[in-house]
């Protein structure tokens, strides 16, 4: 997508420059200022791309939290499948859809991801509705991991015997102080932000990992493994399970909206979102396998609570419980700031195209990140957690909901991206058999899943899919809207950081 127009030899300087001297608007390629301009340009490495797609995914606090919620959806009341086999079906879908993203991501310097890459595949229309799904899937990943955080603190001084006059209001603090935090940190820069929760999910691993250990070490005589290849065929909890297990892999092409400010996009982006789902796969099978047995295994109270190991170690030691709630929060607390940072990137294109608010544009002047998109977006990040525990509703039962709708919203932009992808290749004259078969394959799939769960989830009287449904009808109005009142602002959709002048005369001053 950002290529060069050759020059001829012989020609003079002037002359052979004129032909650089070109934008990607219309039948241009190069521009003086890029539609992107005020963001931290070509700074980030390998390790904070990385970070950035680790951080989204939380392995830790998934690896902790999202099979125990599985868990009583696919047994309490069943003999639904284990978690292993849902965890491996949700892992195959994933790679499917890391496949279908990885050749975008290998042409194209995104600064909104799957939302960029949709407009140049399948148009600006379908885009605005990925791009609606995107967010809002960022969005309720990132409430979740707030309410996550202030649960799993409140849960740590229990364990500790601190005494807590008032719980609820405890974890709204907590959640008030933790949107702080991740606000400021955002706004100060990706690069920080990315280190500081690749630091904190690197130690979080590493925490969760040595207690397992310790914990079967101690209980090797009760374990049993005959549970965790054991299943009767039903489909129906399957593709609910596998809905809710694809939100511990949702995030893992976030560093596609790092487009613009990684040193090498071309080649960190693509490496990021092939190998994230991989590895996060493994630690998430091997977490699958060590919780099906131990929660089988388990009093009904503890498989049912909102921090089912919480409570499994609290059993063995009180201590190995708290610093378990401790490296889960921070996991959470990292996720947090991965997904808003990923949210903030696609709004702020929406305001720079103008199909959202101008202001959200707008950068911060010396730390050069979407510094408004980000003061817009938090505070609503931050209210519904705590309206969940102000309503009542227990944290377990807010955290399924959360997570469950936020997986929606993942799972519509990525069918969207993935049948994009053959098309975004035929665009440039790259596109081949196996790309149309595996974009096909990979729509199909995702399709699927989420018409069978939309359909369990109606039957059983869920509002989850109308909620997300209601949001897929309005990006559709509001995309129409465009088309006959805006459509200047609708055919811009789909920015991106664009070769600069700069980028091919290095010693040429910037206007």
């Amino acid at each position: 997508m950002t290529t060069c127009v050759p020059h001829k030899q012989g020609e003079p300087a002037r002359r052979r420059e004129s032909w650089f001297l070109v934008s990607a608007r219309g039948d241009r390629f190069i521009t003086p200022r890029s539609p992107v301009e005020g963001l931290s340009r070509r700074k980030l490495s390998f390790l904070p791309v990385f970070a950035q797609a680790v951080a989204a995914v939380a392995p830790a606090g998934a690896m902790a939290v999202i099979p125990a919620l599985v868990f009583p959806a696919l047994v309490f009341g069943s003999t639904g499948p284990n978690l292993v086999l849902t965890f491996g079906a949700a892992m195959a879908v994933m790679v499917l859809v890391s496949f279908c993203l990885r050749p975008m991501a290998k042409r194209m310097a995104a600064v909104s991801g799957l939302y960029s890459y949709t407009a140049k595949g399948l148009g600006q229309r379908t885009a605005i509705t990925v791009g609606w799904s995107a967010m809002f899937g960022y969005g309720l990943v990132a409430m979740a991991s707030l309410l996550a955080v202030g649960t799993y603190v409140v849960q740590l001084l229990i364990n500790l015997r601190v005494a807590i006059p008032d719980p609820r209001l405890l974890a709204i603090l907590v959640i008030l102080a933790a949107a702080a935090a991740a606000c400021r940190l955002m706004v100060r820069g990706i690069q920080i932000s990315a280190l500081v929760t690749f630091s904190v999910e690197s130690i979080s691993i590493g925490v969760l990992a040595v207690l397992m250990i310790v914990y079967f070490a101690f209980n090797a005589p009760k374990v049993s493994f005959a549970s965790v290849f054991v299943w009767n065929g039903n489909f129906d909890s399957l593709s609910i399970g596998i809905v809710v297990a694809v939100s511990a892999f949702v995030g893992f092409e976030s560093p596609t909206t790092l487009g613009g400010e990684a040193y090498r996009p071309f080649v960190s982006v693509p490496r990021a979102i092939t190998w994230t789902p991989i590895v996060t796969g493994v630690l998430f099978l091997l977490a699958a396998t060590v919780e099906d047995v131990a929660l089988n295994d388990a009093p009904l109270n503890i498989a049912a609570s909102s921090t089912p190991l919480s409570d499994l170690f609290s059993q063995t030691s009180p201590v190995f419980a708290a610093v378990l709630d401790l490296g889960i929060a921070a996991s959470w607390f990292a996720c947090a700031i991965a997904s808003v940072n990923a949210l903030a990137r696609i709004f702020f294109c929406m305001g720079r195209e103008g199909v959202a608010p101008r202001i959200v544009g707008r950068t911060h002047p010396s730390f050069r990140t979407p510094s408004m998109a980000i003061m817009v977006v938090m505070p609503v990040v931050a209210i519904v957690p705590i309206a969940v525990i102000i309503s009542g509703a227990s944290p377990e039962q807010g955290l399924v909901n959360l997570f469950t709708l936020g997986a929606y919203g993942y799972l519509g932009a990525y069918v969207l991206a993935s049948a994009s992808m053959p098309f975004f290749l035929r665009r440039i004259g790259e596109d081949t058999y196996a790309s149309w078969i595996l974009g096909a394959a990979t729509f199909l799939v995702l399709g699927a899943v989420l018409w069978q769960a939309a359909s369990v989830s109606i039957h059983t009287g869920n509002p989850q899919t109308f909620v997300y449904g209601g949001v897929l009808i309005a990006s559709v109005l509001y995309a129409m809207f465009l088309r006959l009142r805006l459509p200047e602002r609708l055919a811009s959709v789909g920015i991106y950081d664009e070769t600069r002048e700069i980028d091919l005369f290095p010693g040429k001053p910037v206007p």
